[in-house]
Formats: C-alpha cells, sequence, structure tokens
C-alpha cells in the first residue's frame, strides 16, 4: 500500500467511469484488495497523450479498453519534491457490450 500512497498526492480524488467521485481512501483500499486478491483481466491501453498544463502540472489521456468496456481515461500529474503525485483521475464510458 506504501507505494501506492507515496504516488498519490494527499487531495488526490477520482472520478469512475460510473459517474462516481471517489475519495484517497477508497481508491487505496481497491488497490490494496487487488493486490490481495489478483484477478487475471485482459486490459489494452493506447491512444497516450500528455500536455502540459502548468510548469509542473500535466495532463495524460487515453484509452482503455478492458474485454468489452471501452474507457477514456484522464489523469493529472504533480511534480513534487518526493516526485510525481497523481492529483486526479477520471474514466470516462465510451462503449460497453
Amino acid at each position: 500500500r506504501a507505494d501506492y500512497e507515496a504516488m498519490m498526492d494527499e487531495d488526490f480524488w477520482e472520478v469512475g467511469a460510473s459517474g462516481k467521485r471517489y475519495s484517497r481512501e477508497f481508491v487505496l483500499a481497491v488497490l490494496e484488495e487487488r493486490r490481495r486478491n489478483p484477478v487475471e483481466e485482459r486490459w489494452e491501453t493506447r491512444d497516450f497523450h500528455c500536455r502540459a498544463l502548468g510548469a509542473d502540472t500535466y495532463l495524460l489521456t487515453y484509452t482503455l479498453r478492458q474485454d468489452a468496456r471501452l474507457t477514456r481515461r484522464a489523469t493529472v500529474w504533480r511534480r513534487a519534491p518526493q516526485g510525481w503525485k497523481i492529483v486526479y483521475h477520471q474514466g470516462t464510458l465510451v462503449q460497453e457490450a
């Protein structure tokens, strides 16, 4: 869990493909559960783009296919003294079979 925590800014939050808002603590708990009980999934990513939003802030966008589910993803990263931190993440549903 320490690895995930180190990557996330203290005020991180996420909007999932469902439209629900998730707190940092909720996302950390989900990631830890996935680490403890891995499930083999086929994920394909493509169309990566990175755009500077400010001196130390960047927007990373990409497309993620999880089986028949297609989403567009956006993650805001900020450079901090401790390294790069995720500030915000969002998934937007494109199509679902």
